[in-house]
C-alpha cells in the first residue's frame, strides 16, 4: 500500500521528496508525538493507522483525529509549529515513510504542489477535530463508538481490525466499563462482533444508522477537501 497524499503530488515533485523519505515500521502503542515536545520527524502512513489524542492534565485523553494512508502526521510543521499539539499513538502496526521535519519544512516552502495538498489536508484534520469535539459533548457513547468504528473502517478499508477496550476508552475519553457496555449494545443489535479486541463489522448500514450524524459530516468534509487536492 502507498500513501495517497504523496501520490497526489506531480511526478517531478514526488521524485524530489523520495530520496529524503525513510521507510520505517511502527508498532501498536508506539508513541510518535507527545504534546509540547519537539516534532523531529513527520510521517506518511502506508498501511499503519495513527490516533491523535488531545491530552488534559497529563492523563485524560480524547481522540481528535485519525491519520492513515490518506494523509500525514506532523502537518502543522508546515505551518511553522515546532512542538506537537497532540499525543500521536500507533493504532495499527504497519509501515510509514518518515522525513526529518526541518527538511520537510524547507521542501514545503519551495513546493507549491505540496503546499496545495497540505493546506487541503489540514482542512480535513480541523473538520475532524471540530466535529469530534461536538460529538463528545452532545452524543451518547453508543453512537460515538459506532462513529469511531466506522472512521477506523474507512481508514483501514477493512471490516475487521483490532482495538482493545483500553485503547477505545482513551480515544473516547471514558472508562473501560463504558466501552464494554456500548460495544455489547452494538453486538446485541447484530452490528458488530467484538471479542478480546478483535472487531468485525457485520452490518455497515446498520452501524451508520446507530452512529450520530457526525460520522457522515466528517466523511463528507474529508472527501470534498481531498477530492480537490488530489486532482
Amino acid at each position: 500500500m502507498t500513501n495517497q497524499l504523496l501520490e497526489a503530488l506531480p511526478a517531478a515533485d514526488l521524485a524530489r521528496l523520495l530520496p529524503m523519505l525513510e521507510l520505517v515500521k511502527v508498532e501498536v502503542g508506539e508513541v510518535l508525538f507527545e504534546p509540547r515536545e519537539p516534532i523531529r520527524a513527520i510521517y506518511f502512513p502506508h498501511d499503519s493507522l495513527i490516533s491523535l489524542l488531545g491530552v488534559a492534565e497529563g492523563r485524560m485523553t480524547l481522540e481528535v483525529g485519525l491519520v492513515g494512508r490518506e494523509g500525514m502526521l506532523g502537518a502543522t510543521v508546515a505551518l511553522g509549529h515546532e512542538l506537537a499539539q497532540v499525543r500521536a499513538v500507533v493504532q495499527r502496526a504497519g509501515t510509514a515513510s518518515r522525513m526529518d521535519s526541518a527538511r520537510f519544512r524547507a521542501q514545503f516552502a519551495s513546493n507549491p504542489a505540496l503546499q496545495r495538498v497540505l493546506y487541503r489536508y489540514t482542512d480535513t484534520l480541523l473538520a475532524q477535530a471540530i466535529q469530534i469535539a461536538v460529538c463528545s459533548r452532545f452524543h451518547v457513547l453508543e453512537a460515538r463508538l459506532a462513529r469511531s468504528l466506522l472512521v477506523t473502517r474507512d481508514r483501514l478499508q477493512s471490516d475487521k481490525f483490532h482495538l482493545t477496550h483500553e485503547f477505545l476508552a482513551h480515544a473516547l475519553g471514558v472508562r473501560r466499563v463504558g466501552v464494554t457496555k456500548a460495544a455489547s449494545a452494538l453486538q446485541q443489535q447484530g452490528l458488530i462482533i467484538y471479542s478480546r479486541g478483535n472487531i468485525e463489522i457485520l452490518d455497515v448500514a446498520g452501524l451508520v444508522a446507530a452512529s450520530c450524524k457526525c460520522y457522515e459530516i466528517v466523511k463528507e468534509a474529508g472527501e470534498a477537501a481531498l477530492s480537490t487536492a488530489f486532482i
